[in-house]
């Protein structure tokens, strides 16, 4: 089997199963680098949202496993939470929340509950 025919026959059902549907999203965030001695801040881009994270694309090249300081205002709340890097792919980065207030949560459920899936194709 070709190279091209194996990744025809991976299907979208095939491909790994998110715990939290991923919604479109687009807004600038700021990222805090919590490096040794100094603070690092980097600019970034909203793609996607979840309960549990964001997907943000930033031109620099960062670690999994950094722990990050994330600024953003959601529905114009200024939001500033927390965030460990769990995924890469070029300059596109999934941050999971560390933690996450009762308000906080319950304000991303409301915020994503308006917003299309990114996920469902």
């Amino acid at each position: 089997m070709s190279s091209q025919s194996a990744r025809t026959a991976f299907t979208s059902t095939e491909r790994r199963k998110r715990r939290h549907p991923r919604y479109r999203s687009e807004f600038p965030v700021t990222l805090t680098l919590l490096a040794e001695e100094e603070h690092r801040r980097l600019d970034g881009h909203c793609r996607d949202l979840s309960v549990a994270g964001i997907g943000i694309l930033v031109a620099s090249e960062l670690n999994l496993g950094e722990v990050v300081s994330l600024a953003f205002s959601l529905q114009a709340q200024p939001w500033n939470v927390r965030a460990v890097l769990r995924y890469r792919r070029g300059y596109h980065y999934g941050l999971e929340f560390l933690s996450l207030s009762d308000q906080q949560s319950a304000e991303l459920m409301a915020h994503l509950s308006g917003l299309e899936r990114a996920d469902s194709d």
